[in-house]
Order: C-alpha cells, then sequence, then structure tokens
C-alpha cells in the first residue's frame, strides 16, 4: 500500500492519495481544486488515479473531485447520508457512488469501509481503511474528514451561522455527541488522519501534529473525555470562532457543483494606462498581494492589501466580494500560485494582473503611517483619535486598547457607518498581519486619515500598558 499526505497550509487542509502497489489503482480522499500535485505525484509513483472520494460537502474550500471527474475521467465516492438538503446536485453525466453506512469502496486490494459520523455535517461520513492486500484483516486507520481532529472535533454550528439553516447548530451537537460514542468503539491502535490542523475555522483547538491515533485521542481530546452530553453540548458550541463570510459561498459551490477550471494563461499588464483601463470598469477590485511596508510607502488609490502569506487564502474569502472582478499585483515569480489560492475558494473572476514594477509608472500612488507603541500611548486618548480593534470577539474580549472600538476585519464593510470619519484611525490587531489588510480595506473604502499600529495589541501588552476586559 501506497500512503501520502498532502496539505494546503493556507488553509491548513489535508487531503491524502491512497495507492494499490499490486495493482496500480489510486484514491484521493477530500482533494483540493488544484488537482495538479495528486496527477503528479500518481504518475511519478506508478499508479493510476481512478478514484475520488469526500468525507462531506465542505465549506471552507473548493473541492477538486468535479474537476477530477470531467478533466480526468475520475470516479466519485460520495455520501448519500442525510436529508435533501445535504444531497450533492452535480452528479449527472459522471461516474459516481454515492455510499453510505457499511458501504464498502475498493481501490485494487485496499479496503475503504464508509461509517455515517454526522454532526459537523448531517451527510459526513469517515473511512476506515483496511490493507488486504498486504493480507490484513484488521483496519489500519480512519479517514475522519471534519469529524475528529487532533485533540478537537469538527464544529456542528457553520450550516446555521453560514448557509442560514436554523436550528441546525443543537442539532449538529446532539449527532456529534451520539457519533463520538461509536468512535470510543474503534480499536484504540487505529490512526487517525483528519481533513484539519491548526490554522482551520472548522474547530476552535485543533492541533498543529498531522495525524493520530484512536487511543491518543481517547485520553486527550476533550470531546472524548466528556461523558456528560448536557456538558459537551455546551462546551461544543461555546465560543466557536466567527465563520468566515464565504462558507456559505463555497458550501453552495461544492453542493451544485464548482465550475471546471481551464488551462488559460491569466494576461499580465505592462503598462499604466491598459492597468488603469482595467482597474477603472466598474465592479473592479484591485489586489495588491506585496507585503504590508512596500505597500504602504506606495500603492493604488481604492487598492485591497492582501500579503501573500499563510493568511492569504483564508483574508481573501472574508473581504473580497465574489461578484467583482480582480485586478492583481503580484510579482510575476508568485502569480500562478496567488491565482491557486484564489481558485481554492471559488475567487474566479480573476481578469489580469501586473508586476509591481507597474507602479513606478504612477504619479498619485497613496501611502499610511505606521505608528509605535510609544506614539500610540501619546494620542489613543484623545478625542480626535478612535483605535479600530480588528481582532475576533474573544480576543477583544479577553483584552483590549482603553477605548478602542471593536470592529472584526472580516465585518468591517458591514459596519463603515459606525467608524466615525471626522476622527484620525489607527488600526490594529494582535501582531500586525490582519491590521495590514484591516487598513488597507479602511483606506479604500474612504477613510485617509488612518494610521496602522503594527506591533498589534501583543506588544501594547507586553509594555505593560493600561487593559480593559
Amino acid at each position: 500500500m501506497y500512503l501520502r499526505t498532502f496539505f494546503d497550509e493556507k488553509l491548513a487542509q489535508y487531503s491524502y492519495l491512497i495507492g494499490c502497489q499490486r495493482t496500480g489503482e489510486a484514491l484521493v480522499i477530500d482533494p483540493a481544486r488544484d488537482v495538479t500535485p495528486y496527477i503528479e505525484v500518481a504518475k511519478k509513483e506508478g499508479f493510476h488515479l481512478a478514484a475520488a472520494a469526500e468525507t462531506h460537502i465542505h465549506a471552507d474550500f473548493v473541492s477538486g473531485a468535479r474537476q477530477l471527474a470531467e478533466k480526468h475521467d475520475v470516479k466519485l465516492y460520495l455520501s448519500d447520508e442525510g436529508d435533501q438538503d445535504a444531497k450533492y446536485e452535480y452528479l449527472q453525466g459522471l461516474n459516481v457512488d454515492l455510499v453510505k453506512d457499511g458501504s464498502i469502496i475498493n481501490v485494487g486490494n485496499i479496503e475503504l469501509k464508509v461509517m455515517h459520523t454526522p454532526g459537523h455535517t448531517p451527510e459526513s461520513i469517515s473511512f476506515m481503511l483496511t490493507d488486504r492486500g498486504g493480507g490484513s484483516d484488521v483496519p489500519m486507520g480512519v479517514f475522519t474528514g471534519d469529524f475528529v481532529f487532533v485533540g478537537d472535533i469538527g464544529r456542528p454550528d457553520l450550516l446555521e451561522k453560514s448557509a442560514g439553516q436554523e436550528g441546525t447548530a443543537e442539532k449538529g451537537a446532539k449527532e456529534m455527541f451520539k457519533s463520538l460514542q461509536t468512535f470510543k468503539e474503534l480499536p484504540e491502535f487505529l490512526m487517525v488522519w483528519p481533513g484539519h490542523g491548526a490554522g482551520s475555522a472548522c474547530g476552535k483547538s485543533l492541533g498543529a501534529v498531522p495525524q493520530s491515533t484512536v487511543g491518543y485521542e481517547l485520553r486527550n481530546n476533550w470531546a472524548l473525555k466528556e461523558e456528560n452530553e448536557e456538558t459537551f453540548r455546551k462546551e461544543l458550541l461555546n465560543e466557536q470562532p466567527e465563520p468566515p463570510t464565504y462558507f456559505s459561498v463555497m458550501k453552495k459551490v461544492n453542493k451544485e457543483g464548482p465550475a471546471v477550471l481551464s488551462d488559460e494563461e491569466l494576461q499580465k499588464v505592462n503598462n499604466a494606462e491598459e492597468f488603469k483601463a482595467f482597474a477603472e470598469q466598474e465592479n473592479t477590485t484591485i489586489v495588491d498581494t506585496r507585503p504590508a511596508k512596500d505597500f504602504a510607502e506606495g500603492h493604488i488609490e481604492g487598492a485591497i492589501n492582501l500579503p501573500y502569506n499563510k493568511a492569504f487564502t483564508n483574508w481573501s474569502g472574508w473581504v473580497l466580494d465574489y461578484d467583482k472582478d480582480l485586478i492583481l499585483v503580484a510579482n510575476d515569480d508568485m502569480k500562478e500560485d496567488v491565482v491557486t489560492s484564489l481558485h481554492s475558494i471559488g475567487i474566479d473572476k480573476i481578469k489580469a494582473y501586473a508586476s509591481p514594477d507597474i507602479l513606478s509608472q504612477w504619479n498619485d500612488l497613496e501611502g499610511y503611517t505606521f505608528i509605535s507603541t510609544e506614539e500610540l500611548k501619546d494620542v489613543y486618548e484623545k478625542e480626535d483619535v478612535y483605535v479600530v480593534d480588528i481582532r475576533k470577539e474573544n480576543e477583544y474580549n479577553q483584552g483590549h486598547i482603553p477605548g478602542a472600538g471593536h470592529h472584526m476585519l472580516g465585518y468591517i464593510e458591514d459596519q463603515v457607518e459606525d467608524i466615525p470619519e471626522d476622527k484620525t484611525l489607527v488600526v490594529h490587531c494582535q501582531s500586525g498581519t490582519r491590521s495590514a489588510i484591516g487598513t488597507s480595506l479602511l483606506q479604500s473604502l474612504g477613510f485617509k486619515d488612518i494610521l496602522n499600529y503594527s506591533g498589534g495589541f501583543a506588544a501594547w501588552e507586553k509594555e505593560g500598558d493600561r487593559v480593559e476586559k
């Protein structure tokens, strides 16, 4: 048997390629939208990528299942559990097997047994793997998707908070408790291969270790140690992080079927006049992917700064309008990665890009200034200064700069009317990553008297300054 793990650090998402070395067949579990890595690894290792399986209809990234089925003639194994709201809708004309609890999937001499494990979503399933080709009669491990993570479990509130399906959080919590009782009966030696790691918004305290065992989770995972259902339910639903706004889009896209991507090359714009022609078109957003320092020194008015780092994909989904066309400012050697990351969450309306060199042709660039802790101390209590804390609600509640207004980054556009136009704005987050995005977003919304406190609350707290809770 062959097993390979793939990890998208920007989505904290795991996918897996399993191959039978005797028959040369391979299957991928929970494929990301960029299917190239699976195709390349399968070819390199001498496998025919014959099938793909999904643990559930994903809400945090665009699935690559349809891409594999339509472009690479891959057979799909998808859940048929749950009610009508939990059914895939794009399957006509594709080679698909709909599976339920107890179904068996064979990849050559490798067996995957389906377990219905609802809670995160009604249709969620897990796959228990047995290497029959290696002569084993006992399973080796279980692919849990968003059911059991290392140190945590999947949140049941996304359908309610992101998709507006009222009452599903409570129902999901009850189903999750029941599913965990089944998990507790599995052999303790089984490996656990989860769908996400630390950094994913699909849980609140996921571990950064890529795999675990049933026995380890039984002894260390809070959810598996809790025996009282009501206490479990309250803890599971308490203080789950704000779900990114794009989750509702992802759920719809993966349910109805994502667009199949072409291999068309993104157009490059080489002069300012051509760039302006693109940028000035109605319903267009400029996304500048440079580091915050470079953006602050000079950028095109109205551009949003989304530095290409680990946080890029998540915050792109939060702040970009899916209905608008995008034109990118990105280095030539980074452009393909940027596009792949945007495609991974269904942002497909990318019209063109330009390298940062094009900015040298501009005469009217705007910028902003960074402010230090000492400088902030001198002004934060002044009446003509308004401190904008763009962290998450639980971060703000645990401690914030006295008098700071809370406007979580992902909700800034919805709260514009609550932010004073006649004051100097000082934007900050925890350590400076999010504040760069927030400062640029506020600038694009018309707030020009603006400063970026790049040290963030961490620096403020470290200096021993006053904190409100």
